[in-house]
C-alpha cells in the first residue's frame, strides 16, 4: 500500500474587509487583512501511476469533477505536464459557505501537498499564480503568511500579527457570497487606507451590514456573541468571530454559546500549520 502523505488545510478569517469599487469584468476592488486559523480540514495524498485523479471522503452537493481539490490536481498535473496521479482523502471539517475558505484552502493545500509527492519543485510564486486562477483566497493558502491583500485579494503583502484566540460561531446558514457582492446596498466605495493606518484602528467588514439584512441566522449570532467581546464577520460570512488574549477566556464564552450555534475555539497564526507541516517533511 502507498504511503500516505497528510496535510492540514488550515481556515482563515479575515480580520477586516474594505470594498473599495467596483470593477469593468464585475469583480471588487478590496482590501483585507488575512490570518491562519489552527483549525481546518485535513487531506491525505496518496501517489498513482496511472495518471487518475480519484478524490475520496467528497461533499455529497459537489460533483467530482467540479471540486477544487480535483480542480487543483488535474491544473498542475496539465501545468506540470506530470504523468502521475494521486488517490486524495478529505476529512472536511470547515463548514461550506462560512467564510473561513475552506474550499480554497483545500486546493492550496492539493498544490503543495502534490507538488511535494510529484517532486515537481515548483516554488510558491509558480504555484500561487496557478491557483489563482482557481480562486482569488488560494494564492494567500498557498504563501501560507498572514497578510495585506488588494485588488481582488491576490496582491499579498506578508505582516506580522499578534496571535490571540479567536472564538468562531457557526450560524446553520449558507451564505452566497455572489448575492453579497451583487447586493445594490453593499459599500462599494471605502477609501483605500495605508496597511498601517488598518494594523492601528483595525477597519471594519463591509459585506456585514448586507450578510445581517439577508441572514437573520448570522444577525443573531452576532448579536449573542457581541454580549461577550466585539464580534465580526469573517469574509461573506456565515461564521463570526470574536478575540480573545488566551484560551481559557475563549472556551468560557463559548460553554455559554447555545447548542444551536456551533462553535470552535482556535489560535491565530501567521505561519499556517500546512506550510509549517511542510518545512518539518523538508527538516527545515
Amino acid at each position: 500500500m502507498s504511503i500516505r502523505l497528510t496535510l492540514p488545510a488550515p481556515a482563515k478569517l479575515n480580520l477586516m474587509l474594505h470594498i473599495l469599487g467596483r470593477r469593468a469584468d464585475g469583480y471588487h476592488e478590496l482590501q483585507t487583512l488575512f490570518q491562519f486559523l489552527e483549525h481546518g480540514d485535513e487531506l491525505s495524498f496518496a501517489l498513482r501511476s496511472d495518471g487518475q485523479i480519484c478524490l475520496h471522503g467528497k461533499l455529497s452537493d459537489v460533483p467530482h469533477d467540479s471540486n477544487l481539490i480535483v480542480k487543483a490536481a488535474r491544473q498542475l498535473q496539465h501545468a506540470s505536464a506530470c504523468p502521475l496521479g494521486a488517490d486524495i482523502w478529505l476529512d472536511k471539517r470547515l463548514p461550506m459557505g462560512g467564510g473561513l475558505g475552506g474550499g480554497s484552502s483545500d486546493a492550496a493545500t492539493t498544490l503543495l501537498g502534490l507538488n511535494h509527492l510529484w517532486q515537481l519543485d515548483w516554488d510558491e510564486d509558480r504555484l500561487a499564480a496557478l491557483g489563482l486562477g482557481l480562486g482569488a483566497d488560494v494564492p494567500v493558502f498557498v504563501r501560507g503568511h498572514a497578510a495585506f491583500a488588494e485588488g481582488v485579494g491576490e496582491k499579498l503583502t506578508a505582516v506580522e500579527l499578534e496571535e490571540p484566540w479567536f472564538l468562531v460561531a457557526i450560524p446553520q446558514v449558507l451564505v452566497s457570497t455572489a448575492e453579497v457582492f451583487s447586493d445594490p446596498e453593499l459599500t462599494r466605495d471605502t477609501p483605500a487606507n495605508k496597511l498601517r493606518s488598518l494594523l492601528e484602528g483595525g477597519g471594519r467588514n463591509d459585506c456585514q451590514p448586507v450578510v445581517q439584512k439577508r441572514y437573520v441566522e448570522v444577525d443573531n449570532a452576532l448579536i449573542l456573541l457581541n454580549k461577550f467581546v466585539p464580534a465580526r464577520l469573517t469574509g461573506t460570512g456565515a461564521c463570526v468571530f470574536g478575540s480573545f488574549p488566551n484560551q481559557d477566556d475563549a472556551d468560557k464564552v463559548a460553554r455559554q454559546l447555545p447548542a444551536t450555534l456551533p462553535c470552535f475555539v482556535a489560535q491565530g497564526r501567521n505561519i499556517s500549520m500546512l506550510h509549517r507541516k511542510l518545512r518539518e517533511l523538508a527538516g527545515k
